[in-house]
């Protein structure tokens, strides 16, 4: 069956919420355990089948944002979606309180209801209108940053289209279309302004309601992360400042001499060589069938997963007018089937996606059977399926790259790790954002620029005076729509760092770590994920800098001035 047969309805909330407050009736004090677990299964699949016409909505808004009818559809779910999530809230509360809890945890184990706990502090009823203004302004910040029409050299561009051009070997075309891209986000400084401080005010608000000091724990609490804390993350984000900064500097410095540019402003960063960024060397069928090829020789796991995600038209890769940007993976409840959607722009992005978001279709494929709390990990544990399936793809990457391959592997190594100490700047700035909930736009922006000049010293914007005031972080999709996450892209990074050490030793046996991983969903909090699959973990002082040495060794035994 193909996505296009997909079939989307509306639900009726009438009919779902009689069946919901039925089957909750057969959970309470007075029930026994059959009948309990019974009706816990039953939540789940009713569940489920809002949740399969949420997905659908969703995607197709996403695949044409400027469609009325899915337009329509999404608008439903960002203002019904906090209404049903009471029902999750009084499903919590129940579970929680069951006089069985003892044999329901050896039974759907113990995570689901430690992560309760943590769920039933971030709901209330009384936050519901506040939940639905803050997919309001989600919804406006993808539309706004969706709208982008960016004049370039003759052409008419949308965001992710400029990226060839401010990755061009010219450095005039890098210059002009760093300030073009500027000047989208510069023309609607105040609407991104007004939409975040909006964000930041409503968050607030619903912190305070729940009994939160302010938004940040409520956002770690979000996130279902159970055993880590705001301590522990401040104590990783000096690991990385004390060891990856001054790396991540040195490597910049290499870049300089690489491209023959004394002076490094922050256009010049973007691209890696002065031949070219390494290209895939095909359109995206061409792509698609190579990525074919590789999944079948890596595993009969592996294989079956990307024939059916082939078959099924279940990715959706070429960028066009009014899509949205960035790219995603997500789960189709119902179908069973996980969805990619991407924007290919013939940069090494497009196979970064084509191993990132497939490592995450692929550990959902593997987990698609478990619990559905249990389908997908926390974000922190998620992304070290998309980012460890990116390394384990090195023995087949010269199939997309051909001559380019040796600098692909420079290059796809060498920004990871250069990523780490934008990841955590993004954020240490979210958490001074949330600590004072009443500073001015202005008064973030200079904040983001200091937090810059820390972690990324090496930043000079020359003269393009809107980034020079701090106004990088409106493209960070994340910052406005999932506060605190971006830290979770860094962990999982530094824990995928140990995958590709492991599978350069014995690539066999680190894939098959990776699919027990895999196949854990998320059955298992991040630290406990991390000790079944001996794995170091990225808080304990010291962890980073023995991590890096190996990359480095690897990054430093090559001449990439002859790349």
């Amino acid at each position: 069956m193909k996505f296009s047969e997909f079939k989307y309805e509306r639900p009726d909330l009438d009919l779902f919420k009689k069946e919901v407050e039925a089957v909750l009736e057969q959970i309470g004090t007075d029930k026994d355990y059959d009948t309990e677990l019974n009706a816990i299964h039953k939540y789940y699949e009713i569940n489920e089948r809002i949740g399969q016409h949420a997905v659908l909505a969703s995607i197709r808004n996403s695949l044409d944002t400027t469609d009325p009818f899915y337009e329509q559809e999404q608008a439903f779910f960002d203002e019904k979606g906090p209404e049903l999530q009471q029902y999750s809230h009084i499903f919590l509360e129940k579970l929680l309180n069951s006089k069985h809890r003892k044999a329901l945890e050896n039974e759907l184990g113990t995570l689901l209801f430690e992560q309760g706990e943590l769920a039933r502090k971030t709901f209330k009823p009384e936050i519901i209108e506040d939940l639905q203004l803050e997919n309001k302004l989600s919804t406006e910040y993808s539309k706004l940053t969706a709208s982008a029409q960016i004049e370039f050299d003759g052409g008419v561009y949308n965001l992710s289209q400029m990226a060839p051009f401010v990755q061009s070997k010219d450095r005039d075309t890098r210059h002009r279309a760093q300030l073009a891209v500027s000047k989208f986000f510069a023309d609607n400084e105040e609407t991104f302004d007004r939409i975040y401080d909006d964000m930041v005010k409503v968050r607030t608000q619903i912190a305070k309601k729940l009994g939160y000091e302010n938004f940040v724990q409520l956002g770690y609490d979000r996130f279902g992360r159970t055993d880590y804390n705001a301590k522990d993350v401040k104590n990783y984000r000096d690991q990385i400042f004390e060891v990856v900064v001054p790396f991540v500097t040195k490597l910049t410095e290499r870049k300089g001499l690489r491209l023959g540019i004394k002076d490094m402003k922050s256009y010049d960063l973007a691209l890696s060589f002065l031949t070219g960024n390494p290209t895939p060397k095909g359109d995206r069928a061409w792509q698609v069938e190579k990525a074919r090829n590789m999944y079948k020789e890596m595993s009969p796991e592996t294989h079956e997963f990307f024939e059916f995600m082939v078959s099924g038209d279940l990715l959706d890769l070429d960028s066009k007018k009014g899509k949205a940007g960035g790219g995603y993976c997500t789960f189709i409840p119902g179908y069973n089937a996980p969805f990619i959607f991407a924007n290919f722009n013939g940069t090494a992005h497009d196979v970064d996606v084509l191993t990132h978001e497939a490592g995450h279709a692929f550990q959902v494929y593997q987990s698609k059977d478990l619990l559905p709390d249990y389908r997908w990990p926390t974000m922190e544990a998620a992304e070290i399926h998309s980012m460890s399936m990116e390394f384990l793809a090195w023995p087949w990457v010269h199939e997309f790259f051909l001559e380019d391959t040796d600098k692909y592997k420079f290059s796809h190594l060498a920004d990871a790790i250069s990523f780490l100490p934008y990841g955590v700047l993004v954020d240490e700035f979210q958490h001074f954002v949330y600590e004072n909930p009443e500073v001015t736009p202005k008064e973030r922006k200079d904040m983001w620029r200091t937090l810059e000049k820390k972690y990324l010293p090496f930043k000079d914007y020359d003269d393009d005076a809107f980034l020079e005031r701090g106004g990088f972080w409106f493209r960070q999709g994340h910052i406005f729509g999932s506060p605190f996450y971006y830290i979770d892209y860094t962990l999982a990074q530094v824990v995928a760092f140990q995958f590709w050490v492991k599978s350069r030793e014995n690539h066999a046996k680190a894939f098959q770590d990776y699919l027990a991983l895999c196949r854990l969903g998320g059955s298992q909090s991040f630290l406990n994920l991390l000790k079944k699959s001996n794995l170091k973990n990225p808080f304990v002082s010291g962890t980073v800098a023995k991590i890096l040495e190996p990359l480095e060794a690897y990054l430093n035994s090559i001449d990439d001035k002859k790349l």
